[in-house]
């Protein structure tokens, strides 16, 4: 019998024209920049146009205010994440599969550290603007990726572990390198987290955690 979750998809839309996706593509990465270095109160509209080259008229025809755009960023970044652990499913090889989720997550971490630091401040702030998005589909959606946790244990594949400290200590510990990377250089004595660093992050975090499920990291 085939065990099945289903995937995380909160936002399903009709197709939009090139241009549109093309512009909307710009504004995100734009209000992303600016939210991550000024935060949701620092930032304006007017800079967030100016830093996407497009007209602030153009800016309200996509989204309406700013708190939608920053809604639209913030779920923008979950989705790129969640993505990842979409496809899990209990007849995957949990080595494979959390080695595979350990080294995306990271390289997610290395490539959009501002992404990873907007999510983790509005949380820190209560995370009021994402009370809609962690609704019941979402929870629904977590409780599967727990249920294919869970389906491991059963089989013996893994250790008994508790499943929702496990994908807590998944999300904790692959985002604290884009999160406090300031924190990390300076206790480290680097200028900054090169790729190689994040490789040895990654190769670390996968011994770990693995090991302590009771799996040996694969090759």
């Amino acid at each position: 019998m085939t065990f099945e979750v289903p995937a995380h998809r909160p936002h399903v839309a009709k197709p939009a024209g090139r241009i549109r996706q093309k512009n909307e593509q710009a504004i995100i990465q734009a209000a992303e920049d600016e939210f991550a270095r000024h935060g949701f109160k620092g930032t304006s509209m007017n800079t967030i146009a100016l830093k996407a080259g497009l007209p602030k008229a153009n800016l309200h025809y996509y989204f309406t205010n700013k708190l939608g755009l920053y809604v639209a960023v913030l779920s923008n970044i979950i989705e790129l994440w969640d993505s990842t652990f979409n496809a899990l499913s209990a007849d995957d090889d949990p080595a494979v599969a959390l080695a595979h989720y350990i080294r995306a997550k990271m390289e997610f971490s290395r490539r959009n550290p501002q992404a990873s630091r907007i999510f983790a401040m509005e949380i820190i702030s209560g995370g009021h603007c994402l009370s809609d998005y962690f609704s019941q589909d979402y929870r629904e959606w977590f409780k599967g990726r727990a249920a294919v946790f869970q389906h491991w244990i059963d089989s013996g594949k893994i250790d008994p572990v508790d499943p929702v400290h496990l994908i807590f200590l998944l999300w904790g510990s692959t985002q604290h390198y884009a999160d406090f990377a300031t924190q990390i250089c300076q206790v480290t004595g680097r200028s900054r987290l090169t790729k190689q660093d994040m490789e040895d992050a990654s190769n670390n975090l996968i011994h770990i955690i693995l090991k302590g499920c009771g799996l040996t990291p694969p090759n």
